[in-house]
């Protein structure tokens, strides 16, 4: 009772209700220096808060969240945290509760795993059985029946999903540290698998016949060429697609999805062709909402070249006769990209119509946020510098650009290989013996300087030329045709 001072009533009064407890048998003895670390904090000794119940106060307290980084905390909370570990009482909460809990998570995956199997093996078979005849139909219908009562297919959580389970739960145990709740974060001592970024991959014939032979992505992250990316650029204006000023800004300036549904034209500067990233569309469940950037540094200004400039003029043109066509119907959303009516883009509907137009074009098949690698890859294979490549894309640490988005073409790795073997001069004689060629006829000898002529040895009229004996394409993707 002397740990509250003689005029602390409240503090009295508390102390009293706990004492009152353990001599009704309801509580332990407690531990003096327990007790005066959780009564000098505030804390009630006579009730004891569960993991849940603290998750579900600490993620109300997290008022400076953005509604997206909101959304992926309660995830974690109501998905894995609550039903495996919600139970326990915040201040008993160890180590071993933490790795069964993760344990846990693995069976379920392995049981995910072997449903999936099962449930693609069912339409499999009722693929291959034949419509026609009462036996077939009979046997058809039976399989319908049980496929429905087969649990849909679902997703496994994945190493990346279980570091974020285990960084939403040790923030929210920090924040109790912080406020004298617990002294243990048991979320800071379980060992998890590593969580590796997959690589991203260029596709190369190699690449492209394999895939054409089993189906199968050498990776989940690939880059088309530059060449791939031109060819691509073209068919939108061959086919005179509205996507095409979207995608061709996505292409060399790596903006987020949602950053470039979200762009207005007050953003943009037509005489300095500076784009400010200031917000983005995102998709809510498959409501749209409007919020800033994923983070500060996404908050950032983008310079255009002049060839990106004169699509967006011929953009804004384009919309403006849209405009009029709609007359009172046009929505005035004030963004650069839009549905015919003037209305928001949705994100999802871009993600879907940019797959179908992948499909048309007969391109090997990348993701809509995969051309984000294909922007930061065309630029540091051109040689600018990771740190403007980073500014560029937004992103807080030019060594995230590193790891995640440096992907060299073919081209430039040979490049830098025969630069570095060039380093070390060697004797004639321990060169590798050179098997003799056949006599070609002579050829007139190239320039060392780029020479470049407009149309002149390529069917689709690309600027090509030759320096230091290799050859050059220039591309320059169409405008849509009117």
């Amino acid at each position: 009772m002397n740990i509250a001072d003689a005029d602390d009533q409240d503090g009295r009064a508390r102390l009293g209700d706990l004492l009152a407890l353990v001599g009704a048998g309801k509580e332990s003895i407690p531990d003096l220096d327990e007790t005066k670390r959780r009564f000098g904090t505030g804390q009630a000794r006579t009730q004891h808060m569960t993991v849940a119940e603290w998750l579900d106060l600490w993620l109300a307290g997290k008022k400076a969240l953005r509604k997206s980084g909101h959304a992926r905390y309660e995830l974690d909370i109501r998905y894995h945290l609550r039903p495996r570990i919600g139970h326990i009482r915040l201040d008993r909460l160890t180590v071993p509760h933490l790795d069964a809990m993760f344990e846990g998570i693995a069976e379920t995956n392995i049981e995910i795993t072997e449903a999936n199997a099962d449930r693609r093996a069912a339409l499999a078979e009722l693929k291959a059985t034949p419509w026609k005849g009462g036996e077939h139909r009979a046997r058809r219908k039976v399989m319908r029946d049980t496929i429905d009562a087969m649990a849909p297919f679902r997703r496994v959580t994945g190493p990346s999903t279980q570091q974020h389970i285990r960084a939403t739960l040790r923030a929210a145990l920090n924040t109790a540290i912080a406020r004298g709740s617990i002294t243990f974060n048991a979320a800071q001592h379980v060992e998890l698998a590593p969580a590796k970024r997959p690589k991203a991959m260029v596709w190369t014939d190699a690449r492209i016949a394999e895939w054409l032979r089993t189906g199968d992505k050498p990776s989940s992250v690939m880059v088309w060429t530059p060449e791939q990316a031109g060819a691509f650029l073209d068919f939108l204006a061959d086919t005179d697609q509205r996507l095409l000023p979207l995608l061709h800004l996505i292409t060399f300036r790596g903006l987020r999805r949602g950053e470039a549904c979200g762009v207005r034209w007050s953003d943009y500067n037509a005489a300095t062709s500076e784009l400010t990233v200031a917000t983005q569309l995102v998709q809510d469940g498959w409501e749209v909402v409007e919020s800033a950037p994923k983070t500060d540094s996404g908050e950032r200004i983008i310079s255009l070249d002049e060839y990106t400039a004169e699509v967006l003029e011929a953009h804004r043109i384009k919309q403006g006769a849209e405009r009029l066509e709609w007359g009172e119907a046009w929505t005035d959303s004030g963004r650069m990209f839009t549905q015919e009516n003037g209305e928001w883009l949705h994100p999802g509907t871009l993600t879907d119509q940019f797959e179908r137009l992948v499909e048309l074009s007969g391109l090997p098949p990348i993701r809509m946020h995969d051309l984000r690698h294909v922007a930061a890859s065309l630029m540091l294979a051109a040689g600018v510098d990771v740190k403007i490549v980073s500014e560029t894309l937004g992103h807080s640490d030019s060594r995230i650009t590193r790891d995640i988005y440096q992907s060299v073409m073919p081209k430039a790795a040979r490049d830098a290989a025969e630069a570095t073997a060039a380093m070390v001069p060697r004797g004639t004689v321990r060169r590798p013996v050179q098997v003799a060629a056949e006599p070609e006829a002579e050829v007139e000898a190239e320039p060392s300087n780029a020479e470049v002529t407009p149309g002149v040895g390529h069917a689709d009229g690309h600027a090509m030329g030759t320096q230091g004996g290799a050859k050059i394409i220039l591309f320059r993707p169409r405008l849509a045709r009117k």
